[in-house]
């Protein structure tokens, strides 16, 4: 075993999450639109692969159940949770097509779509966008390295600015958690203290 690995990754940990600093006023937007989403009666749709699909059930978990603090539940799903409709979807139109369906048949005007892909280049998430773009949703995507297609395509996105896939998902989880209690924060205020 080498002596220094954990030593290693911790310092790439470290060093990716300092170089999210730089995203600050994105993030802060996103908090915006996702908290008037909410507010407003729309959802929080989170999508993605392998750790971005468990991220994605996460932070979704996170915003029905809570975060912090006792509040009501906040409207959120991951799209990535139904196998009936997943392998129906990728038996009749094909893997790439199984977050776009979802959009189409369960979104409605106002919804926030955010896809998670640590490459920015997952086809079926790529869909999922181009399919909300079209049905006039905000998008939003967390992706890495130098942001993919995903950036482009998203209207919002942070980028996390490493090519190795665990750093990434490692921030997009910081970045989610952070998310989760920023729109706790707006939407149920924590008590003043006495």
């Amino acid at each position: 075993m080498d002596p220094n690995l954990f030593s290693t990754r911790l310092a790439e940990h470290l060093s990716v999450m300092h170089a999210l600093e730089s995203q600050s006023l994105s993030f802060q937007e996103i908090v915006r639109i996702s908290t008037q989403a909410i507010r407003s009666g729309a959802k929080i749709c989170f999508m993605g692969n392998g750790g971005s699909a468990a991220d994605s059930q996460h932070l979704a978990a996170e915003l029905v159940g809570r975060f912090q603090r006792e509040r009501s539940a906040l409207p959120s799903i991951a799209l990535t949770t139904d196998t009936s409709i997943l392998t129906a979807v990728a038996n009749d139109y094909g893997y790439e097509a199984i977050f776009a369906r979802q959009i189409e048949g369960l979104c409605r005007p106002g919804d926030v779509v955010i896809g998670l892909s640590t490459s920015g280049n997952s086809p079926n998430v790529l869909h999922g966008i181009e399919a909300a773009n079209r049905m006039g949703l905000t998008t939003i995507g967390f992706s890495g390295g130098s942001g993919g297609k995903l950036a482009q395509m998203a209207q919002h996105s942070i980028i996390v600015p490493s090519p190795k896939a665990a750093r990434v998902q490692e921030a997009h989880i910081f970045i989610g958690h952070t998310l989760c209690e920023a729109i706790e924060n707006e939407i149920a205020p924590p008590p003043a203290s006495s």
